[in-house]
């Protein structure tokens, strides 16, 4: 925390994270929503929960489904289908868009939560070459290498939900949770055709057609228009709206109840986020960049409001964790051919205002290739 920005006076998080805004007492958005979390009548929001589900087993009492569920296979989709599946006896059509860069990690996970659930599921998995050509792009028009996959998980469920006549999805974890666009008090981001697009997207998929990248080749990641999404009566939901969220409770009632697995993720010292992904390193380290944060200083943050870790325990041990070029950044390179200082420059123009000049401390990359990982940890499984 060596920087020349503002942080919140309770948390890690500094002035930089999109939507910050401090109180008069220096304390950020989400940790005034985390304390408006703590006075919530969560009964009567639980009510309003099963008022909704009700309905939509009423709506839809002789299709084969009665709602969606989108999930990656990570700790909150696991989680998702525990609610919906065993407490409240739905019948979901789980739909998983496919980032096309999952872990061996990822892969057991999903393929177990569907065995443990015993559910239908669809999945698209973009080709490969359109996927490395996005990254590429990606870099240069969001200042992040995974708009593919931003995109991807906000319209095709959009689009499996209107194919199947499905009127309910419901999401996970609230954006009032962990995020600056909105609290608890102030929700702020309402779910609809343009969320995911507002919430981490950025731009539509119109705006990668070009030389490399054909229109044809885009329409998975198209979301619908407004009139036809409101046509189409989709209602979108997420369970920390109405229910508690924990993700910490979470994490290990889903690893003992179900075998969900964590693994080691790079940029953080924890093997719970983003388990799925063997890019997820390359993305935080692009955010870290742009903001002078990444993925220790947002997990910190979130151990800090719960009481697991005090703001002295931020030290530059965790620190340096995500100051490190990840191992998953060689692969990222080989696919798009740009090397790191080309990498670092690309996200110096879309540096936070703040951060303009101002040379950010960058470790010696890591050993290893993610890629590569995902391999060697399946040999090991398939060995054991």
């Amino acid at each position: 925390m060596d920087l020349p920005i503002k942080y919140c006076a309770r948390c890690v998080m500094p002035e930089t994270q999109e939507g910050q805004a401090f109180d008069e007492f220096g304390f950020c958005n989400v940790c005034r929503s985390s304390e408006e979390k703590m006075k919530i009548d969560w009964r009567q929001r639980r009510i309003e929960l099963e008022r909704i589900l009700e309905g939509a087993k009423v709506a839809h009492k002789d299709d084969p489904y009665d709602c969606l569920i989108p999930i990656s296979g990570g700790k909150d989709s696991t989680f998702q289908l525990h609610v919906l599946v065993k407490e409240y006896g739905m019948r979901p059509l789980a739909a998983t868009f496919s980032h096309n860069w999952f872990s061996a990690t990822g892969v057991f996970n999903l393929l177990n939560a569907l065995e443990q659930f015993d559910i239908d599921h669809v999945m698209f998995t973009p080709k490969r070459g359109l996927v490395n050509r996005l990254a590429k792009r990606s870099l240069k028009e969001i200042g992040d290498a995974c708009w593919h996959c931003h995109a991807g998980v906000g319209a095709y469920p959009l689009r499996v939900a209107r194919d199947y006549g499905i009127k309910l999805i419901v999401w996970g974890e609230s954006v009032s949770e962990s995020s600056s666009r909105g609290t608890y008090n102030d929700p702020a981001m309402k779910f609809d055709e343009s969320y995911f697009q507002k919430v981490s997207a950025k731009k539509g998929a119109e705006s990668f057609v070009g030389s490399d990248i054909q229109s044809h080749e885009m329409e998975m990641f198209k979301t619908p228009s407004r009139d036809a999404y409101l046509e189409s009566g989709i209602l979108g939901i997420h369970l920390g709206d109405y229910i508690f969220w924990d993700e910490e409770r979470q994490t290990e009632f889903v690893s003992k109840e179900y075998g969900w697995k964590r693994d080691e993720v790079d940029g953080t010292y924890k093997g719970y986020k983003s388990t799925e992904c063997i890019m997820a390193g390359t993305h935080d380290f692009a955010c870290y960049l742009k903001r002078g944060f990444g993925r220790t200083s947002f997990h910190a943050s979130s151990d800090i409001r719960s009481g697991v870790l005090s703001r002295e325990d931020f030290d530059s041990d965790l620190y340096n964790i995500e100051r490190t070029v990840p191992p998953s950044f060689s692969y990222f390179s080989e696919i798009t051919g740009i090397n790191l200082d080309e990498f670092i420059n690309t996200l110096e123009e879309h540096k936070h205002d703040k951060l303009k000049g101002v040379k950010l401390p960058i470790l010696s990359k890591s050993n290893g290739n993610r890629r590569l990982l995902f391999i060697e940890q399946l040999k090991r499984w398939l060995e054991a």
